[in-house]
């Protein structure tokens, strides 16, 4: 057996989130960031697991045999990161038992080039690396262990910018050209809070009666903001989504909650309240958000794939 590796992006949602999960068609950006999966051989019928932050620190490191993940067997372990990967590595087996049948065992290695806490998608891209390796469907692995659109799997896949939308339940997306030319008045702020989401996720599902309109709005703003070269026309799409989102939510925007002085635009990404915001604005921000103690504020050409 030869050493392998393997490589996937991080990913960033900028229309589409949460009605993405009901069809809504979602513009969806593949970050420069991503993560590798580096399989060699082992000791006999075991794998040595050890995954690595950007920075070279280890977050976890774990041996564990053929036959735990065979059985499933997670009674006996205490880490949740740990029982999750077992739960992952036994869905793969389902999909694809050779890897198991194997006499000798595996040495593997992931290596983040983003800092973990960072949410561009350790999870997305270690499910789409596995899926490369063992040459299974990383969207049905996706379902099978963490569930969601996966339109953070089809990121991982893709070098470009993708429209994403799930139709009958099945994934469709394509490339499009978004690398606009107000590009240089787009940046991605870091907010560094983690936010409990179930009381947005419970008013999402509270008014699913509403879906289908507001399915509707946001097409036509995912369409609408990818087709405008106009920095002004563009900011607009990303307000009107903001309050769409923030009816149906029953939460405060990002920028009401957070940054209701700014000169620009701020838009959550992905869940509310979650990892990076989107900030348009046609001054230089990194000054006013650090200000605010927010000291991870990235140009879109740094960010973005092309």
């Amino acid at each position: 057996m030869l050493k392998k590796t393997y490589y996937s992006n991080g990913k960033l949602l900028v229309t589409g989130e949460y009605v993405v999960l009901d069809g809504a068609m979602a513009l969806a950006l593949p970050t420069q960031f991503g993560q590798n999966l580096i399989v060699e051989p082992g000791k006999s019928k075991e794998i040595n697991w050890k995954s690595f932050d950007a920075d070279g620190t280890t977050w976890f490191e774990e041996n564990f045999s053929f036959d735990t993940i065979l059985h499933e067997n997670k009674d006996f372990i205490d880490n949740p990161i740990h029982r999750r990967l077992v739960g992952i590595l036994h869905e793969a087996f389902q999909m694809n038992p050779d890897f198991l049948l194997a006499d000798y065992g595996y040495q593997i290695t992931t290596q983040l080039s983003f800092p973990k806490n960072w949410g561009l998608g350790t999870s997305s891209t270690l499910i789409n690396n596995l899926s490369q390796w063992l040459k299974i469907d990383a969207f049905e692995l996706l379902q099978r262990s963490f569930g969601g659109s996966g339109y953070d799997i089809a990121c991982a896949k893709k070098d470009t910018p993708i429209v994403y939308q799930l139709l009958h339940n099945e994934p469709h997306y394509r490339p499009v050209d978004f690398y606009p030319p107000f590009h240089q008045h787009l940046y991605f702020v870091y907010l560094n809070r983690k936010q409990n989401s179930q009381s947005a996720i419970a008013n999402y599902i509270n008014k699913q009666n509403e879906i289908g309109k507001t399915i509707e709005k946001i097409n036509t703003i995912t369409k609408n903001s990818i087709a405008t070269s106009d920095l002004k026309s563009f900011a607009y799409e990303m307000e009107k989504h903001e309050t769409i989102l923030s009816d149906l939510l029953e939460m405060n925007t990002i920028k009401e909650a957070f940054f209701d002085d700014f000169n620009g635009v701020v838009k959550s990404l992905g869940a509310w309240g979650g990892d990076f915001v989107l900030a348009i604005t046609k001054e230089d921000p990194t000054g006013y958000f650090k200000e605010r103690g927010f000291e991870t504020v990235i140009p879109y050409e740094k960010m973005i794939l092309q």
